[in-house]
C-alpha cells in the first residue's frame, strides 16, 4: 500500500481511542483523523474503560496520552453536541474525572491542537508536553454551554483564576508561549525532538517509585487529609520502597521498585 492509500485508509478508519504498551507506559491515542480527532460519545465512553483495566495491570507504570495524525483533540464532536449537549457533556465529565483519578503519572503530549474537549482532557493529566505552534483553546462561550464547575476548578489550578477567565470568557486560542508561561503546559519542545523528550521522561516516571508518585499525586490533588496522611504512612511503613531506594543508592545501581497501587 503506497503513502497515499494509507493516509486514506486512515481516514476510513472508524474513530477511537487506541491503547498500546511498552516498557511500563501504556500509551493512549485519540484517533478521529476526519475530524482533528474530535470525540463522538462512544470515544467518550471508551476511556474511562480503558483506564480501569490500566489502573489495574501491575506492568504499568505511567500513562500517556496523545492524538494521533499531528493533532491531540479538537474537543467534542459537534454533531453529537447538536443531539444532546448535556449527555455529550456528561460523558467528557466522566472521562475527565476517570482521567484525574488515575493511579499512577499521566501525560498528555500535545501536537496542533488541543481545543475544548481535548483541553479538559490535557487538563486533567498530571503533566502536559507540547510540541511548539500547538494551539490551546476553552471554548464552551463559542456555543453558549455552561462549562462544568470540577473542570473550572481544575482549570484555576493550572493557571490559575484570571488565565481561567480569559480562556472560558473569549474561546481564544493560545499558543505554547502564553500556555507554557502560563503553566497550561510544563514544556515546550519543537516537534521533531518531542517523541525522544516524552519517550525518555516516561520511561523515567516508570522507574520511580509508585509510592513516591501515587501519594504526591494525593497531597498536590488537594486530598491530603489527616486520614490519608496516616494511610500513606502506614503504606510507607510496612513498604520496602525506602531500604530499596536507599540500597540502590549506596550500591550506585538502578533501585528495583515493587509497590504498586
Amino acid at each position: 500500500m503506497d503513502p497515499a492509500q494509507q493516509a486514506q485508509s486512515a481516514q476510513q478508519a472508524p474513530p477511537g481511542v487506541l491503547s498500546e504498551q511498552a516498557d511500563g507506559v501504556a500509551t493512549l491515542t485519540i484517533r478521529n483523523p476526519a475530524k482533528r480527532n474530535a470525540m463522538t460519545p462512544q470515544m467518550w465512553r471508551e476511556v474511562p474503560v480503558l483506564l480501569e483495566r490500566l489502573a489495574a495491570d501491575a506492568s504499568v507504570r505511567a500513562l500517556v496520552l496523545t492524538g494521533a495524525d499531528g493533532t491531540f483533540c479538537a474537543g467534542a464532536d459537534i454533531a453529537a453536541l447538536r443531539e444532546s449537549a448535556q449527555t455529550s457533556q456528561g460523558l467528557a465529565l466522566a472521562a475527565e474525572e476517570a482521567l484525574s483519578a488515575f493511579p499512577k503519572p499521566t501525560l498528555a503530549v500535545v501536537r496542533g491542537h488541543c481545543v475544548g474537549g481535548g483541553c479538559q482532557l490535557a487538563a486533567a493529566c498530571d503533566l502536559r508536553f507540547a510540541a511548539q505552534g500547538a494551539l490551546f483553546g476553552v471554548t464552551p462561550a463559542k456555543l453558549g454551554i455552561v462549562y462544568p464547575a470540577a473542570s473550572t476548578q481544575r482549570l484555576v489550578g493550572l493557571v490559575g483564576p484570571a488565565a481561567t477567565k480569559y480562556l472560558l470568557f473569549s474561546g481564544e486560542l493560545i499558543g505554547t508561549e502564553r500556555a507554557l508561561r502560563t503553566g497550561l503546559v510544563d514544556e515546550v519542545h519543537p516537534d521533531d525532538a518531542l517523541d525522544a523528550r516524552v519517550d525518555a521522561f516516561a520511561r523515567g516516571l516508570a522507574a520511580r517509585s509508585q509510592l513516591t508518585q501515587s501519594a504526591a499525586k494525593e497531597f498536590a490533588d488537594g486530598r491530603g487529609d489527616a486520614a490519608r496522611i496516616a494511610h500513606w504512612q502506614r503504606v510507607a511503613a510496612a513498604s520496602d520502597e525506602a531500604a530499596e531506594g536507599v540500597a540502590a543508592f549506596l550500591e550506585r545501581r538502578a533501585p528495583r521498585f515493587g509497590w504498586t497501587p
